[in-house]
């Protein structure tokens, strides 16, 4: 029973995020369609994350195992040509076969995100569901000296979401960089794993130092109160991406 690895990318702005809901649109439940059309087997694919709605992907990673042999280069394009008959917003860009004991979720060593915030007076049309407004300036230099503080191992609590299922709020924030490009700011986080709205919640919280509201003592001291009533306010969905996974 050969296991296949596919690559990912994805617009999430339709669906309820990756996870397979009742009566909900999600990523998981399109690919699983588009398997059994391909290959007529019920499939469980499972991911390297759990996006929630709105989040987009340039680089999920699933894996599956069917029945029978199919080519790697049928897998990736027959799924395709199903995904684009269905009018999904999904793209497979490649498909491999794995060994049995590649498992997407927890072979992972470490995931790559991308939260774009938009920075400038006017909206944007184009980018409308892809980044986060925002058209106060902000000071990317404060951002970054804030974010600084984050990384590395610390407890996160303040940053988790009330519904996270996580064991443990301690991780290791490998990555939290700050950039401007044009008319974006660019904030990349790395870690082996994250906290259930880790990501949107660093975020939120960074964009309030950017505005001048908050200081990087005041993340510090948001992040040592291991408090989720001290953080700031949840960044948007639609402006955050998983852009990469290593194995």
């Amino acid at each position: 029973m050969p296991r296949y690895r596919i690559d990912i990318e994805y617009d999430g702005t339709n669906y309820a995020g990756w996870q397979r809901q009742a009566g909900q649109p999600s990523v998981q439940e399109a690919i699983e369609r588009a398997i059994l059309a391909l290959s007529g087997e019920t499939v469980t694919l499972k991911g390297a994350g759990r996006t929630d709605a709105g989040v987009h992907a340039l680089g999920q990673v699933g894996h599956f195992d069917l029945a029978r042999n199919f080519p790697e280069r049928n897998i990736r394009d027959g799924l395709n040509a199903h995904l684009l008959a269905a009018g999904e917003s999904v793209s497979i860009l490649s498909a491999a076969v794995v060994d049995e004991t590649f498992d997407a979720r927890f072979s992972a060593r470490a995931r790559h995100y991308l939260y774009r915030i938009g920075n400038r007076r006017s909206p944007f049309a184009l980018d409308r569901n892809r980044v986060w407004h925002v058209w106060k300036p902000l000071d990317v230099e404060a951002m970054q000296e804030a974010a600084h503080r984050l990384i590395g191992l610390h407890d996160f609590t303040t940053f988790r979401s009330s519904q996270c299922q996580a064991k443990s709020p301690v991780k290791t924030l490998d990555r939290l960089d700050v950039t401007r490009v044009g008319d974006e700011v660019q904030i990349r986080a790395s870690a082996r794993s994250f906290l259930h709205n880790q990501v949107r919640s660093l975020v939120g919280t960074l964009k309030k130092v950017g505005e001048g509201s908050w200081t990087p003592d005041d993340v510090q001291a948001a992040l040592e109160a291991r408090d989720r009533s001290r953080c700031g306010p949840m960044a948007p969905a639609h402006g955050l991406y998983l852009v990469g996974v290593d194995y």
